[in-house]
């Protein structure tokens, strides 16, 4: 049996495995950076002379369709995941 974790979702808090949790959270920081990316994207078509919105978009969907900008999201998200909480566990483990 795998081993149980608290999600907390707005007004809620699950009891869900640890894995989905993991997973979880690399989507939402992929999400996230997907977001800023797009941002950042948009923000430059509306301000170089002659942009448009769209311009931005489509160049954030180049971008974003991309299969090595897709893994590398993954893989900052997952190292950085995995790093986190390696340092927690070893910061618990030195106050006992």
């Amino acid at each position: 049996m795998s081993e149980k974790t608290m999600l907390v979702v707005p007004g809620k808090k699950l009891t869900v495995p640890r894995v989905l949790k993991r997973t979880l959270q690399v989507a939402a920081a992929v999400a996230l950076t997907s977001g800023v990316a797009l941002a950042i994207l948009i923000g430059n078509g509306l301000l170089v002379p002659k942009g448009r919105l769209l311009q931005g978009w489509d160049a954030w969907i180049a971008f974003i369709n991309r299969t090595d900008i897709l893994a590398t999201m993954v893989l900052t998200a997952l190292v950085t995941l995995w790093f986190v909480y390696w340092q927690r566990d070893h910061e618990r483990g030195d106050r006992k």
